[in-house]
């Protein structure tokens, strides 16, 4: 379908199937951490899946081709991120499974009901309040930056959405890992499954994904690591497979 541009934005092909999103050529844009995330976050058949802060809605969209049987409501703040994420809903004829909510993700649960998500993704700003350079751009200082709503605050609304045994997949900077974890078991989401990210197999970790379930026993599995360039920094094999490549 169709989309009308505005002024300063463009269509992106996301190389899978036939999937595209509008972003702005000067404003926030997704990367690799949403990417890695939508890999991470395994939706199962028929499972409502809820996405915090969806900026352009590229995670409801990339995991829609995991299932299509699977339905998604995505919350941003922002109203001209959200009508942009709306748009590319529109331009890949999704609307009848994935639903964008222009409003605040603390309102969440009072306007899609408390309870009702298999699953809940989240792509939180790393930096935290008071701490780092603020950006030129609001959308993008907004979108990577604590500006209104610390960690806590981001998955207190996570797990308010999210049913009993339900999970919530994050990905967040490895140095704030235990800012995290607390921020889960604070809001009785028992840490399940980890996996740290390296941009080289000799260098410390940057980004840990990290699943966790709503009342669950305690028990958590380690993944591989995830490698995203060899030493030649060429991209590794695995994330060929997470992007779709042929390898």
């Amino acid at each position: 379908m169709e989309q009308k541009l505005l002024p300063g934005e463009r269509i992106d092909d996301l190389q899978l199937n036939d999937l595209h999103i509008i972003q702005s050529e000067k404003g926030f844009r997704f990367g690799m951490d949403a990417v890695i995330l939508s890999d991470f976050a395994r939706v199962r058949p028929r499972e409502h899946v809820v996405d915090m802060g969806t900026g352009t809605g590229i995670l409801p969209i990339l995991m829609s081709a995991q299932r299509t049987d699977a339905v998604f409501s995505a919350f941003e703040l922002q109203r001209d991120m959200a009508d942009m994420a709306a748009r590319s809903v529109a331009l890949n004829g999704l609307q009848e499974r994935i639903r964008i909510y222009a409003e605040d993700m603390r309102q969440a649960a009072g306007i899609i009901g408390y309870g009702c998500a298999h699953l809940v993704t989240c792509n939180p700003p790393y930096g935290k309040q008071g701490s780092t350079l603020k950006n030129s751009s609001e959308s993008v200082t907004i979108a990577r930056h604590e500006e209104e709503t610390t960690i806590d605050e981001w998955t207190a609304s996570c797990a308010a959405v999210l049913r009993n045994m339900g999970r919530l997949c994050m990905v967040f900077p490895a140095q704030r890992i235990l800012e995290l974890t607390d921020a889960y078991r604070h809001a009785r989401i028992e840490p399940k499954r980890i996996r740290m990210v390296y941009a080289k197999a000799d260098r410390a970790p940057y980004l840990v994904l990290l699943e966790g379930m709503k009342n669950a026993k305690p028990g958590l599995l380690w993944m591989p690591p995830l490698v995203v360039y060899h030493p030649d920094g060429t991209e590794t094999d695995e994330i060929d497979r997470i992007y779709h490549r042929q390898v």
